[in-house]
């Protein structure tokens, strides 16, 4: 065989080997397609990584799950890098948590918390687009003057101090009565009856003749003009002192002749609550003929309970309704406080007093008053009654740190007036809190995180939490 043929042998034998190599380099290491479509590993929680699918799925807020392809590094968070287990939660979010492995009622297992998760738990991440299909609204807190409203019930009562009693200081008989009916209307200085009373015309006799004894010795020494002088007083005052009206005294002095009978006057204007005179019977000294009440102010007498006691002073303004004028309101002054409280009923009695010179307010009537208590210190911050979640262990609010983030912040509240609480400690002048969005707790999963989160940094978690 000649040169040429080894040449063109040695040649074939060449290429058949680097073809040979090149296959076998393309089965180990196929070269990328790059119109092919890469194919996600699985889907996470967009919200919660450590919920996954191996299809596409939305999460309870309507939120697509986020695809996971081969170059993405791994989202979960591994054991080792996560730290020690501080407790298990329910794997549909709701508000459970063990410190123990256990399964939920669909046979589920209970997700590990870790501590290193928590500490990257602190916020709430939700879409401008969510928060506008949720309605979240927010209110910036400020300093705000709270007056808390005291309400309590009462009936109408007559002024005590208003209240008369016509008792007559001597013995005598109802000669004519001109008042004869109860609730009657009486004028100061109206008569009410006329009396006959031997022991008036007694006084008056005796009156008469010490006067006729001065006339008779105005010629005669000083001392004895000065004895006559006094007698004839002395005598006068008596039926002053016996309630004898001015007038009648008057024409005693003037007409020096006794009267048989004398009336006896009303003392105030009012209205007479009590009669017991009957015309003709006797009476004694101190027996009551009429009880009659100036009613041009009257007492609201009320039942405060216990717990509102502090919020009471003297002086307070109080708006008062009636019953039996439905739309009315009349104003009042607390006047007094009574010294002791009801235990059967835990309240304590406060009188108001309320002018009616119409005398539209009735004693018995029933009604009720609204008291404005005292207010709030000034400089303090108050937040909205809608904006505070209530546990019944401690108190949360949601404060927006930018778009769409929103912080769970633990308060300590005080006085509620106004619908609104007062904050002690937990937030600051400006904060923007949210108002209107307490359903999160229930339907964001990582809300409830941040929250058990936020929990832990104080309290251990419980077997069962509810917020």
């Amino acid at each position: 065989m000649s040169k040429y043929f080894w040449i063109v042998l040695v040649l074939l034998l060449g290429l058949g080997l680097g073809f040979w190599a090149g296959h076998q380099e393309g089965r180990q290491h196929p070269s990328p397609d790059l119109g092919a479509e890469k194919k996600p590993l699985y889907y996470r929680h967009p919200m919660n990584p450590k919920v996954t699918s191996l299809t596409p799925a939305k999460d309870e807020m309507g939120m697509d799950y986020v695809p996971v392809f081969a170059e993405q590094p791994n989202s979960i968070i591994s054991p080792q890098e996560a730290g020690k287990i501080l407790y298990y939660r329910h794997p549909m979010g709701a508000a459970d948590t063990s410190l123990v492995p256990k399964k939920d009622e669909m046979g589920m297992d209970y997700l590990p918390v870790y501590e290193k998760e928590l500490a990257k738990v602190g916020q709430v991440d939700i879409s401008p687009e969510k928060i506008q299909k949720l309605g979240v609204t927010t209110e910036i807190i400020s300093q705000r003057r709270l007056t808390r409203s005291i309400r309590a019930l009462g009936s109408i009562q007559d002024d005590e101090s208003r209240v008369h009693a016509v008792t007559p200081k001597f013995e005598a008989w109802v000669q004519r009565l001109y008042v004869n009916t109860t609730g009657a209307n009486v004028k100061r200085g109206q008569a009410l009856l006329e009396i006959y009373s031997p022991e008036l015309l007694t006084a008056q006799q005796e009156y008469l003749i010490a006067k006729q004894g001065q006339q008779a010795l105005h010629q005669s020494s000083p001392q004895a003009r000065k004895t006559a002088e006094q007698l004839t007083g002395n005598a006068l005052q008596r039926l002053h002192y016996w309630d004898i009206a001015p007038a009648q005294l008057l024409r005693l002095q003037t007409q020096e002749k006794t009267l048989d009978t004398l009336p006896l006057m009303s003392p105030v204007n009012g209205v007479v609550l009590d009669k017991p005179a009957q015309e003709g019977m006797r009476f004694m000294p101190g027996e009551l003929l009429f009880r009659i009440a100036d009613l041009s102010t009257v007492w609201l007498v009320m039942d405060v309970f216990e717990q509102d006691i502090g919020g009471l002073r003297l002086g307070q303004v109080a708006e008062v309704h009636i019953n039996a004028y439905p739309g009315k309101l009349f104003s009042g002054k607390v006047e007094f406080i009574y010294p002791t409280l009801t235990t059967e009923t835990r309240t304590v009695k406060v009188r108001v007093v309320l002018p009616n010179a119409d005398g539209r307010l009735k004693p018995g009537l029933y009604g009720g008053a609204s008291l404005a208590a005292i207010e709030n210190k000034p400089g303090m911050l108050a937040v909205p009654d809608s904006a505070v979640l209530d546990s019944g262990a401690r108190q949360v609010v949601l404060v927006q740190k930018g778009e769409g983030r929103f912080e769970p912040h633990a308060v300590k509240l005080g006085l509620q007036a106004d619908g609104y609480w007062e904050v002690i400690n937990g937030l600051e002048d400006g904060d923007e809190v949210v108002t209107h969005a307490n359903f999160l707790i229930d339907a964001e999963s990582n809300l409830k995180s941040a929250l058990e989160g936020f929990d832990s940094q104080g309290t251990e978690p419980s077997n069962t939490a509810g917020d």
